[in-house]
């Protein structure tokens, strides 16, 4: 990338202060002070955010002097509120700024404290707030422990879950959910509790892989793909040379729980389902007026330099909810210009943005960082745009069919006979499938264990 800003450099830069020769201790390093994270932020902002063109306090000649942005800088009375208040609320909903990049940098690998029980919250007509499980992690406490797929819960420590405390109520490091059901479309308390234990756990985003023999002679491949991880990109790959030596005619990519991950895992999964555009245009990355935009193209190699496996599909199928996001939907768009994307589920998030790890140092990458503090932050750099020019879908991608999942009757994920994905078979055997009107409940947003939650990231970005 070409960096064609110049004049951010002239004003902030002294108030930037670099320690480059602190004794390993922790005792010698004087933290740094607000104003210094606070600088960091601003310059972070100044030179890569997206939406830097609509913020005034963002713009070079709001400050008439180095002293006058000191003051700015000097008036917040602390980073996030300043972070907060220089982000563009009518588009942006995604930026983060992060007090610890270890944490971040974890969660970009996969790495979390996690019991293994993937849950959501929903709210019922009745204005009452449960969790329902989603799926659990093998080799987890939740595994150990018998939580099962399906399981409701309303219940943490014996509080009741509200709207004041869903956010939060699961962040302890241990905790006892107590275990609910709904009967004649009330919400039920059950005696039963199960105390579950938080450990360190590295998640391996490829957590099904299935084939079907369908009766129109027909083999279908089944993934359940649950973050674009690049550490496993060589996992995913193989799971397409399983794929190619089963001779699939047909294959289905369950993104409903992915919210998001690395751009150029996202391109390398197109690059597997097709293979036969090699060199054509992915995706257009478009940043702010300080870079020229940037072009990806589908691709042979994944990032261990390994052959991609590719099928030459001219058809997929994607199952999606609203909790699909970012380099999912960057999937789904960037092939339906070429290929037919049947999609079946509910309406996507609607994130076509991306962002990078900004880190305090001289060129923002994580060389030379500042010893001082662990403020890192990762705000929109770029929105995507395929190759029909389509962008912009804030409300989300609409589904080719749409079937919501039955929080009462989710089914077991990678059998044929589980709801969406029956939908999806009978889809592809020419058949209709029945669609019954689900209890009515409102998601909500909990991710009490992911930092990385709805992120579409850069990982191989040019500082």
């Amino acid at each position: 990338m070409k960096n064609k800003f110049t004049l951010f450099l002239l004003i902030g830069l002294t108030a930037f202060s670099f320690i480059s020769c602190f004794d390993d201790r922790d005792d010698e390093i004087i933290p740094a002070s607000n104003k210094e994270i606070q600088d960091f932020v601003w310059r972070g902002l100044n030179m890569y955010y997206l939406y830097k063109p609509d913020v005034p306090a963002l713009q070079n000649e709001t400050y008439a002097s180095e002293s006058e942005l000191d003051d700015f800088l000097k008036s917040y009375d602390s980073p996030e509120t300043l972070f907060d208040d220089l982000i563009y609320d009518p588009e942006d909903r995604f930026s983060v700024l992060f007090s610890n990049y270890e944490i971040l940098e974890n969660s970009l690998a996969g790495i979390s404290k996690t019991t293994g029980m993937k849950s959501k919250p929903v709210q019922l007509d009745t204005g009452e707030i449960l969790y329902y499980v989603r799926y659990i992690l093998p080799n987890t406490d939740a595994e150990k422990k018998g939580v099962k797929r399906g399981m409701l819960f309303n219940r943490v420590n014996g509080t009741l879950i509200t709207a004041d405390n869903y956010k939060t109520i699961l962040e302890p490091e241990t905790f006892t959910i107590g275990l609910a059901d709904i009967v004649d479309n009330e919400l039920v308390s059950l005696e039963e509790t199960i105390t579950l234990n938080k450990q360190e756990y590295t998640e391996n985003p490829v957590y099904i892989i299935n084939t079907f023999d369908l009766e129109v002679n027909k083999k279908v491949g089944y993934l359940m793909y649950n973050a674009f991880n690049r550490n496993f990109d060589d996992v995913l790959n193989n799971a397409f040379a399983k794929f190619k030596t089963e001779n699939i005619t047909d294959l289905v990519i369950d993104l409903r729980y992915n919210s998001g991950g690395s751009v150029e895992t996202s391109n390398d999964l197109a690059s597997m389902i097709t293979g036969q555009f090699n060199g054509e245009l992915f995706t257009t990355q478009v940043y702010n007026n300080n870079f020229e935009n940037e072009e990806r193209y589908f691709n042979n190699k994944i990032s261990t330099d390994e052959d991609i496996n590719s099928l030459n599909l001219d058809k997929v199928y994607v199952i999606t909810t609203g909790s699909t996001a970012s380099a999912s939907e960057l999937l789904i768009a960037s092939l339906r210009p070429y290929i037919e994307v049947v999609q079946v589920g509910t309406t996507t998030t609607g994130k076509y943005q991306g962002s990078v790890t900004l880190y305090d140092s001289p060129n923002f990458s994580r060389t030379n960082i500042n010893i001082r503090h662990k403020y890192a932050m990762q705000p929109l750099i770029l929105k995507t745009v395929n190759a029909n020019g389509f962008t912009d879908y804030k409300d989300g991608l609409t589904p080719t069919f749409e079937i919501k999942e039955k929080i009462l009757n989710l089914g077991e994920l990678g059998d044929p006979s589980e709801p969406l994905l029956n939908a999806v078979l009978s889809k592809a055997e020419g058949r209709t499938f029945p669609i019954s009107n689900p209890l009515e409940f409102i998601p909500l947003e909990s991710n009490e264990d992911n930092p990385t939650y709805q992120r579409m990231y850069i990982d191989d970005f040019d500082y």
